[in-house]
């Protein structure tokens, strides 16, 4: 028994942590979306899932819904391509390799406000110089309005945060890299193995853990995405950009509609969980079959 509690209040501090942060926020929100609190009123109505109810018939919501997928896709498979193809060029001991592994993780360490901030000038229709460079070398007609054109601001934003956190995807894939014995890779060769026969046998099967956690990282933060859409079109224009985390924050803070802003918390939850659940099993399924 002695042990057994010494064994509890080692762990007591850390769960005391999580349940103040964690747990107990958690609990209130799923609380707060079964009233129609305004965030303001000490007075707190129980309205049960009228707020649900609502979700379910609320164009806005579905509008966002669409816009977080798309987002999420876009943003899953060319991140993860991008990342995974950096990793393969910087693979290896050459000297300028350590300093290009350097420039691509740089954009990582950067506020997701500042970088949202440097590319919405660089996107500026009028002195941007995304449009001044096309214009410069005789391709003007491919100048647009990047953010304020519905055509192009998704595939913008998309652009911007793949841009950002390619990044930490390459470390993580270059990780996974290395830790493939080079024996194989020798014995690839010796058997005439051509380069797509080593990657697509070899390589890409032994990167499987690594591929998990990137696609996990991937698909839950694009549905939490935020900060950067906030920053660049407030998920302009129009509601072309406007991520389920865009809407939550706007029924919450600029109508004061708290418990149906929480209520829209509470269904990424369980978006982002049942989406969790189904892609780990599934990942997990292809790293015992590799």
């Amino acid at each position: 028994m002695r042990k057994l509690w010494v064994q509890v209040l080692f762990i007591l501090p850390a769960l005391l942590i999580f349940s103040i942060f964690i747990v107990i926020p958690m609990m209130s929100s799923v609380y707060y979306s079964l009233t129609n609190w305004n965030g303001l009123d000490p007075a707190i109505s129980f309205i049960g899932l009228d707020n649900y109810r609502k979700l379910l018939h609320d164009s806005e919501v579905w509008i966002a819904l669409k816009n977080t997928i798309v987002f999420a896709v876009l943003v899953t498979i060319f991140q993860n391509v991008l990342s995974l193809l950096l990793a393969l060029l910087v693979d290896g001991s050459r000297w300028y390799y350590r300093y290009l592994r350097v420039v691509y993780l740089i954009p990582a360490l950067l506020s997701a406000l500042a970088i949202g901030y440097i590319w919405s000038y660089l996107y500026n229709p009028v002195f941007g110089i995304i449009n001044t460079v096309l214009e410069d070398i005789g391709l003007g007609q491919l100048a647009q309005d990047w953010l304020g054109d519905p055509k192009w601001s998704m595939y913008s934003i998309v652009f911007t945060n793949i841009w950002q956190w390619a990044g930490i995807t390459m470390i993580i894939y270059m990780a996974g890299l290395q830790a493939i014995p080079a024996d194989l890779y020798e014995a690839a060769n010796i058997d005439g193995s051509n380069k797509w026969q080593t990657f697509t046998r070899i390589t890409f099967p032994l990167i499987a853990p690594a591929f998990t956690i990137n696609m996990m990282i991937s698909i839950i933060g694009s549905f939490k995405v935020f900060d950067i859409i906030y920053v660049m079109t407030k998920g302009g224009p129009g509601t072309t950009t406007e991520s389920l985390a865009i809407l939550l924050y706007k029924k919450a803070f600029n109508f004061n509609e708290m418990g149906y802003g929480t209520s829209i918390a509470i269904v990424m939850f369980l978006i982002i969980l049942v989406i969790s659940i189904f892609q780990l099993s599934f990942l997990r399924k292809r790293e015992v079959e590799a």
